[in-house]
């Protein structure tokens, strides 16, 4: 059985950071979905997802990603990756999400507006 977990939301400099762990497919993604539209809707739309203890994600997990990008910048923010795996950084890779997203090597750098 495929899951991922919330480890923790934390506000971090006007960012809310929501901190995963496991596999983020298509059984757990809509999820997630929904977790990124409830955190853009509920506060700041500033959000830093943390991809450190993700050990894999599908095109489904990137739906929602892209998804929650998308909402957060339709309420005038966005959307960070910090710490991705090297599974979840070669998907990004492979399909040129790294372009989409600011993705960062650790959470303080993608508050900090520094990726990488």
């Amino acid at each position: 059985m495929s899951r991922y977990e919330e480890v923790a939301v934390e506000d971090l400099d006007g960012w809310r950071v929501l901190r995963l762990a496991g596999e983020i497919d298509v059984a757990t993604a809509p999820r997630l979905r929904d977790r990124l539209v409830q955190l853009v809707t509920e506060g700041p739309p500033q959000l830093v997802v943390d991809l450190s203890g993700v050990t894999f994600i599908d095109s489904m997990g990137l739906g929602a990603l892209v998804s929650g990008l998308k909402r957060a910048r339709a309420h005038d923010g966005d959307l960070r990756l910090a710490g991705a795996t090297d599974h979840v950084a070669k998907v990004l890779a492979i399909t040129r999400l790294d372009h989409a997203f600011v993705v960062a090597d650790t959470v303080a750098s993608a508050t900090a507006g520094r990726p990488g």
